[in-house]
């Protein structure tokens, strides 16, 4: 097991802190690995490095570029299972630039998302990715939830987010004119980007300056080395001994974990702390025919409710011009399961036996029924819509 000493599992820390001895570059060449990519900058040829960074999506890969740029000299290894990058999570989202309303003020959360959206638009219009900056009404339909409305609204304030004002239902008609309500927050600066583009940018950028990704290495092991490789002239520099399912090996100093949905398992063969268990829940979308698109401008949130851990069914344009209604929130039987009847034995028994969902089931049970009947029938999805839109038919919709 690696000590916790050796694991960094927050990339924040490991940046601000430095690093012990100040690291060279070297490392061991072992030539012929197909799991070795490298697109730009040099060859990569190494199977030893100073840092590795665990996942290959918008996460581990803007770790890894601001690494290598603030410490050129360090040798850099991201490692990805899949043979591509940013397939999961990074490209399985509704590609919104959230301005940080919603959290608790002077908490991370709210700090990192209002300094991040400025970050993102910067970084767009330095690499020339496309984005819209469309704006969110967050939309209160009925009197109970204006008191909820004005309160996020002296959130958001709090939390630094610009330019956001509270309108009533002619100003509401003029940002959306298809949308009802009593009473909005109107956030100018949300936008919407295509976040697995933008994972790849930071991708080229990170092999640009030197570092190299290594893609379907499906992690299966960490442990401390024994003994160091016989090619080392480096005696125990890099004591960290990372192996995939192939038996293949990649020694390091320092870990990072960006695992996504697998974090917790990640976190547990280094000997750290598993929790918090990932429950992974699936969120369905519906799609707006496109003779209908002109009903929605930009995107429309309900005033969320505390007591749930989800934002609600919302309307989202995308990038190519679609609209996005949705999602619902539903118990997936697997990790990675897209698709309602995807099923992992592994990932149900994990579900059962580690994450506390009894816990959370019960402390959610009337949210969870109404997700779990809303996803059986569109009808249901629709009357939500409907507060928000009454134009919107089940006619309009593909789902």
């Amino acid at each position: 097991m690696v000590p916790a000493l050796r694991y960094l599992g927050s990339v924040c820390g490991l940046a601000r802190g430095g690093f012990p001895g100040g690291f060279s570059a070297a490392c061991t060449p072992a030539p012929g690995k197909p799991w070795l990519l490298c697109q730009g900058g040099r060859r990569a040829s190494t199977s030893s490095f100073d840092v590795v960074i665990i996942g290959g999506g918008i996460v581990g890969l803007a770790s890894a570029r601001a690494l290598i740029l603030r410490h050129p000299a360090l040798s850099i290894g991201v490692l990805e299972k899949e043979k591509d990058l940013a397939i999961h999570q990074t490209g399985h989202n509704s590609g919104v630039i959230h301005s940080g309303i919603y959290y608790k003020p002077e908490s991370l959360k709210a700090k990192l998302c209002v300094q991040g959206a400025a970050l993102i638009y910067e970084y767009c219009n330095q690499k020339g990715i496309s984005y819209k900056q469309c704006g969110k009404l967050i939309v209160a339909v009925e009197q109970e939830e204006i008191p909820r409305l004005k309160a996020l609204y002296e959130r958001g304030l709090q939390n630094g987010v610009q330019d956001l004002r509270l309108i009533q239902q002619e100003d509401i008609k003029k940002k959306e004119p298809y949308c009802r309500g009593l009473m909005a927050i109107d956030c100018p600066h949300t936008g919407i980007v295509d976040y697995q583009q933008v994972a790849l940018s930071f991708a080229q950028d990170f092999q640009e300056a030197g570092g190299s990704v290594l893609t379907s290495f499906e992690v299966e092991d960490i442990e401390m080395a024994k003994e160091s490789p016989s090619r080392s002239k480096d005696g125990m520099k890099y004591p960290i001994v990372i192996r995939n399912t192939k038996g293949e090996e990649v020694r390091c100093q320092y870990v990072v974990t960006c695992a996504g949905l697998h974090s917790d398992r990640i976190s547990e063969l280094s000997g750290c702390n598993p929790n918090p268990r990932i429950v992974p829940f699936r969120g369905d979308y519906l799609l707006l025919k496109p003779e209908k698109r002109y009903l929605v401008k930009g995107n429309i949130y309900p005033v969320p409710d505390s007591r749930f851990p989800f934002l609600g069914v919302h309307f989202t344009p995308r990038m190519d011009g679609s609209i996005w209604l949705g999602p619902n929130a539903v118990l997936a039987f697997k990790r990675e399961g897209y698709r309602p009847f995807d099923f992992s034995a592994r990932d149900i028994m994990d579900i059962i036996i580690k994450s506390g969902l009894i816990k959370l089931v019960f402390q959610n049970f009337s949210y969870g029924v109404n997700e779990m009947y809303k996803a059986c029938f569109l009808s249901a999805t629709v009357k939500h819509l409907q507060k928000f839109i009454p134009e919107i038919t089940i006619s309009d919709i593909l789902s």
